[in-house]
């Protein structure tokens, strides 16, 4: 099928701003000051050890370390603005800066709600199968590993998740990781494909996800490997997720200083690490359900405060990973639909540029569904209309053929229609637009059902982008990896 027009991704956007600039600036100095009086807990010893080394002050018996303004201000300075991430095929390259956008798949969760209609497990077949079933979504652009493989330990299941990816689509693979040596693992996988380490950091087909803990905690796993995939000069997010609440004050103002404090903490470790790592602020907090203490992912909220974000982000001039287009309905409804919709559409708005979590996630980010990401991305098509906005120019306006055809006539004909009418619109494919009468012929079939025959017939017959046979087999004598069969 050849992709909508709006399916290309770095469509800008920015359309969409929550935050004035004062308010902005007030959050950036709020952020600063927190690092600088508050200080952060860090577990880490190689990221206290650097920052020590850096002019900070430490307090190793807490563990505890406050970062001047001028170290935070100076890693901004030091982090590139661009950052590049390819994928095993040209057109998945992806240029993440300023306000352009892209979309893409999240996770990890540990269940699926499969095309029978089954919440189970995950599993290393899911690992596989997923990737496969997005490879061929035109309108999603990258993929975040969604899955964990269940059956596996946590210490291969680093490899098994990025080789599930990487083995199934020629999009750009990120991942978050489980444990130091699975990042090594995975880095030596991506080296052998890509055709060793300089090339791997010129075109990194990989990249990895160090999560700091809100508020204000590096923890000792996810600090080791910030500052080993630094030094390798690879790409990575360090995204924090804040609950109003819980995990930040319960405002949303209090929320995105957090966000700033916690993010400028992995900005500032990865400069330290190694000036100019390609780095990405990042953001996967969201409201408190305090009925319950709960998390939610559907909520609107989640898309202001995302928004807001990435106004942050912005004013840092750094490329911004995201979160959006996730429901909190436990089945395929209307709810998934609408709740899905409004976040995806609020956060590419505030052109927002790696906007993860945009495909397939539900139940409290708990549970992925073959289904919603067939669902998705139409949504994520609609989305990236919506951000190329009106062209108005001349030809765009026609007023020659306006005159031409006069009152009461008909432009159908017209050759100005047949060179504009597939680039003007976004043509859905899940969506039904017959009418009643014909729509109840074909079966009266609603849209999960539609999804999930497309997601069925994808899995069927879609062949991605192999791995060359020998390099394969390389990978499978090397690491500790299932091939599932389909």
């Amino acid at each position: 099928m050849k992709p909508n027009p709006s399916s290309t991704g770095g469509i800008l956007g920015g359309q969409y701003q929550p935050l004035s600039k004062y308010e902005v600036q007030l959050l950036h100095q709020s952020a600063l000051n927190i690092l600088e009086k508050t200080g952060v807990a860090i577990h880490s010893t190689k990221a206290l050890d650097l920052l020590e080394e850096s002019g900070a002050k430490v307090d190793r018996s807490m563990p505890r370390a406050w970062l001047p303004k001028r170290m935070v201000e100076d890693a901004i300075a030091s982090a590139p603005s661009k950052v590049e991430l390819f994928g095993r095929k040209p057109e998945h390259h992806l240029t993440l800066e300023k306000k352009h956008v892209y979309l893409g798949t999240g996770g990890t969760t540990i269940n699926v709600l499969d095309l029978d209609g089954v919440k189970r497990k995950s599993s290393v077949l899911d690992c596989h199968q997923i990737p496969r079933l997005v490879d061929a979504l035109e309108n999603v652009h990258f993929i975040v590993l969604p899955v964990y493989p269940n059956e596996l330990t946590e210490e291969n299941a680093d490899v098994n998740r990025f080789y599930g990816g990487l083995r199934n689509s020629s999009k750009h693979i990120m991942g978050g990781m489980y444990s130091l040596q699975g990042t090594l693992d995975v880095i030596r996988m991506a080296e052998m494909l890509a055709g060793g380490s300089e090339v791997l950091r010129k075109e990194p087909i990989v990249s990895f996800i160090t999560l700091i803990i809100s508020p204000l905690l590096v923890d000792e796993i996810y600090g080791d490997i910030m500052i080993e995939v630094a030094r390798r000069g690879l790409p990575l997010a360090v995204p924090c997720e804040p609950q109003t609440g819980s995990t930040s004050p319960v405002t949303l103002a209090g929320n995105l200083a957090i966000f700033a404090a916690d993010t400028l903490t992995g900005i500032t470790l990865t400069q330290l690490a190694n000036p100019g790592t390609p780095v990405l602020s990042g953001y996967v907090g969201t409201i408190t359900d305090l009925r319950t203490m709960g998390y939610l992912s559907g909520a609107i909220e989640s898309g202001l405060l995302n928004a807001g974000a990435a106004q942050l982000a912005q004013y840092w001039n750094l490329p911004f990973y995201a979160t959006a287009g996730m429901s909190d309905s436990k089945t395929i409804d209307v709810q998934t639909g609408y709740e899905s919709a409004m976040t995806t559409l609020l956060v590419a708005l505030s052109g927002a540029n790696y906007i993860h979590d945009a495909a397939g996630l539900m139940e409290f980010a708990m549970v992925a569904s073959y289904e919603k990401y067939v669902i998705d991305n139409e949504i994520i098509g609609m989305a990236l209309r919506a951000l190329r906005g009106i062209e108005v120019t001349p030809e765009a306006i026609a007023a020659d053929l306006i005159q031409e055809v006069g009152p009461g006539g008909h432009f159908l004909k017209s050759a100005h229609t047949v060179k504009h009418m597939r680039s003007e619109f976004f043509f859905p494919t899940i969506s039904d637009r017959n009418l009643r009468e014909e729509w109840i012929e074909e079966g009266s079939i609603d849209a999960r059902q539609r999804a999930n025959a497309r997601a069925r017939e994808i899995l069927k017959i879609h062949q991605p982008l192999a791995i060359p046979a020998e390099i394969d087999a390389q990978i499978q004598r090397e690491f500790d990896v299932s091939v599932p069969e389909f």
